[in-house]
C-alpha cells in the first residue's frame, strides 16, 4: 500500500473509532522544544518534577520509540451537552470516565489494526502522562494552533478536545502545521483569577487553579485561595471566555457536545458529601473518574476553599469538624475557610439594611 492510500486508511479508521481531528506529523525534535526547557528553568512547572526528569524524552520521540517515524494524532471532544446543577466547579473534561482509558483503548485498536496490515511496524500509544509534547505534534499535524492561554485550538471545533499520540515506526504522508491566532484578543488573560497566564503564551502552572487543585499536593498559597472561587477540580475559565468555544449560527461545528459514551457527565455529590466522605467512600464514589488523581486528601482540601469562598454559614459545622484533623494540611485550610465564613457573617450582620417605603 502506498504512503498516501495508507496514511488515508489510517485517518479513516481513526474518525470511524470516534476521534473528530485526525492528522500525521513526523515524529521529530518538536518546533518548540526550546521553549519547554525555558519554561522549566523559569520554574513555571511548580512542583510537577517530572516534566524535567522527562524533559528529553519529551523532546525527542526516538527515545520513546527507536525508529519512530511518524506520529498520528488524534482529537477526542469532550464537550458536554449541558453542565450538571452542583455548588462547585469542576473542568468540563474531568466529569466523564477517565480520558486516559478512553483514548488508550481507541488508540490501542487503531494500532493493531495498522500491525494487522504491516506487520513489521512498531508503535507505541501516548496519551497525556507519556512524555510526549503532544501539542507540538497536534500542531504540526494540523489539528490546532497555540491561543494565548496556551491551549491547542481549532478554528472550527475551539479548544475542548483531548490530544492523542500514536507513534508508528512507518513514513506516512505529514499534514501540514495548522494556521490561525488569536489576534489582538486577550480576554483569556483578563479572565484568569490568579494571574497564571503571565503573558500571551506563557503559562505560570504554579498560579494556574487545574494546578493548584490537581498537582499541589501540599498547601494552597494564602492569597490564591480566594481568587480559586468555587473551582473543586481543574478551570475552564479561560477557555469558556474564548470566542472560539462560543457557538456561532449556521455552523454547528464549534463546541458541539461528545457523541463518546464515556465522557458523558456523571451524577456529582454536594459539596456537604465531599467533606463527610472518608477515604473509602471517595475511592468507591469516584471510580473510574479523573477527580480520583486529586487524592482524597486534596479534594478535602480544596472542598474546604470553596465551602470558604461560598460564605453559607450550612458549611460551618462540616469546616469545624476538620479543625482538630490529625493532617495539619486539613486543619490548616479548615482554619483559613471558618474565618473566611465568620468574617462573611460580620459583613452581612453590618451592612446597611435598604429603607423601605410605605409611602
Amino acid at each position: 500500500m502506498e504512503r498516501e492510500q495508507l496514511s488515508a486508511w489510517i485517518k479513516a479508521y481513526a474518525q470511524a473509532l470516534g476521534f473528530e481531528l485526525v492528522g500525521i506529523a513526523p515524529a521529530v525534535r518538536p518546533p518548540h522544544a526550546d521553549k519547554l526547557l525555558w519554561w522549566l528553568q523559569q520554574g513555571y512547572a511548580g512542583e510537577m518534577e517530572y516534566m524535567e526528569r522527562t524533559a528529553e524524552q519529551r523532546i525527542e520521540p526516538q527515545l520513546l520509540l527507536p525508529g519512530a517515524k511518524s506520529a498520528v494524532v488524534v482529537g477526542l471532544n469532550y464537550t458536554p451537552s449541558q453542565l450538571p446543577e452542583t455548588d462547585y466547579r469542576i473542568a468540563r473534561y474531568a466529569l466523564g470516565e477517565d480520558y486516559h482509558t478512553v483514548i488508550r483503548s481507541k488508540l490501542e485498536t487503531l494500532l493493531s489494526a495498522i500491525r494487522a496490515l504491516l506487520t513489521e511496524c512498531e508503535g507505541r500509544v501516548c496519551v497525556d502522562s507519556a512524555p510526549v509534547l503532544e501539542r507540538d505534534l497536534a500542531w504540526l499535524a494540523g489539528l490546532g494552533w497555540y491561543g494565548k492561554n496556551t491551549c491547542l485550538i481549532n478554528t472550527h471545533r475551539g479548544s475542548y478536545f483531548f490530544i492523542g499520540v500514536l507513534l508508528l515506526t512507518v513514513e506516512l504522508e505529514y499534514d501540514h502545521p495548522a494556521f490561525g491566532g488569536c489576534g489582538r484578543c486577550r480576554k483569556c488573560i483578563d479572565a484568569c483569577p490568579t494571574g497564571a497566564i503571565r503573558e500571551p503564551y506563557v503559562l505560570d502552572a504554579s498560579r494556574c487553579i487545574s494546578y493548584l487543585t490537581i498537582e499541589q499536593k501540599g498547601a494552597i498559597p494564602g492569597e490564591l485561595r480566594e481568587p480559586m472561587g468555587e473551582w473543586l477540580f481543574g478551570c475552564d475559565l479561560c477557555q469558556e471566555v474564548c470566542p472560539f468555544n462560543q457557538p456561532r449560527p449556521h455552523q454547528p461545528l464549534r463546541a458541539t457536545p461528545t457523541n463518546e459514551p464515556r465522557l458523558q457527565p456523571r451524577s456529582l455529590p454536594r459539596l456537604e458529601e465531599i467533606l463527610m466522605m472518608n477515604e473509602e467512600e471517595f475511592r468507591r464514589r469516584f471510580q473510574g473518574s479523573p477527580i480520583r488523581r486529586a487524592k482524597w486528601r486534596g479534594l478535602v482540601r480544596n472542598a474546604l476553599i470553596v465551602a470558604g469562598n461560598r460564605g453559607d454559614p450550612r458549611y460551618l459545622p462540616l469546616i469545624e469538624r476538620f479543625l482538630n484533623h490529625p493532617d495539619p494540611l486539613l486543619r490548616e485550610h479548615a482554619d483559613w475557610a471558618h474565618k473566611q465564613l465568620q468574617n462573611s457573617a460580620i459583613n452581612s450582620a453590618q451592612a446597611p439594611r435598604q429603607a423601605v417605603s410605605y409611602g
